[in-house]
């Protein structure tokens, strides 16, 4: 198989003939897939530009998107491609860095008493797990196979997000996580069609991390339209845990901790907040 033809998203981890992935890799289910993840992106983005606030996103699953983006899609500097997929990986990249921008310039209306997800637990067992499990060790093929375990939790701070939130439904943040759930699905669709098309078709690293987020999807759909949830007390439970463990390795090692800085930050705004308000007090008398 040449380079030329190898596209990063199609990877076969078996002896399958080259016109076997191209004849059943591009099917309705990729297609829909890839257009729900989209759609996400512009949902999200318009969110933002309507409410010029970026109250209910996760900053950590931005952060977590952009570097799933960054490490999959180096291949667009190593071989031609498609119009159609470099157009979607420039896209992605792109909008990615975007909606960190505007991460910064609307830094005030953030909400991080919600968004509590530590990323080093994310990020640290998934590049463990890529070293491990890749199936060849050149950097391109390290970085997929990171890029597609990281897939798997990108979300995660955004449910959690979601579970502390409980009674803010902002229906544009739920149509954001609703889209990328349900392209999740149809990737899921995608492998299963090529699984039964061609029998020797392998590629477990994408299962892995799609079995993880469509778990999260499902529970998270529950959680939104009935108000009940499996996995929402285990997750902020293991959530809090992680963050007092690592409040305290920062408070030795440090002197100082992220959450005290929060809490200090918090209540400098809200200082200032009450002495804004005597001064209009003040100018009304």
């Amino acid at each position: 198989m040449s380079a030329t033809a190898q596209d990063s998203m199609n990877k076969l981890h078996g002896p399958l003939k080259l016109h076997n992935l191209t004849t059943y890799s591009w099917n309705v289910f990729r297609y829909v897939g890839d257009y729900l993840h989209l759609a996400g992106v512009v949902v999200l983005l318009t969110t933002i530009a309507r409410n010029k606030s970026v109250a209910g996103i996760s900053r950590g699953t931005q952060m977590l998107y952009f570097l799933v983006f960054v490490t999959r899609y180096l291949d667009l500097f190593d071989h031609s491609q498609t119009a159609y997929l470099v157009f979607f990986k420039f896209t992605y990249i792109l909008t990615s860095a975007v909606v960190l921008l505007l991460f910064h310039q609307l830094d005030a209306t953030y909400e991080r008493r919600h968004d509590t997800c530590n990323l080093a637990v994310i990020i640290v067992p998934c590049i463990t797990a890529a070293v491990l499990l890749t199936s060849e060790y050149s950097m391109l093929e390290v970085l997929w196979t990171f890029s597609e375990f990281v897939e798997g939790f990108a979300m995660v701070p955004q449910y959690i997000f979601c579970y502390r939130e409980h009674g803010n439904k902002v229906w544009g943040t739920s149509l954001y996580v609703i889209a990328l759930g349900g392209y999740r699905v149809f990737y899921a669709l995608n492998w299963i069609y090529k699984k039964v098309q061609m029998p020797h078709y392998s590629d477990m690293q994408s299962w892995i991390g799609g079995v993880i987020e469509i778990a999260f999807f499902i529970d998270f759909l529950n959680f939104r339209f009935t108000g009940n949830s499996m996995l929402r007390s285990m997750v902020l439970t293991v959530d809090t845990k992680i963050n007092e463990i690592s409040d305290k390795v920062e408070l030795k090692v440090l002197g100082s901790s992220s959450a005290l800085r929060a809490e200090t930050a918090s209540g400098e705004v809200r200082r200032r907040r009450k002495t804004e308000d005597a001064a209009v007090a003040l100018e009304d008398v």
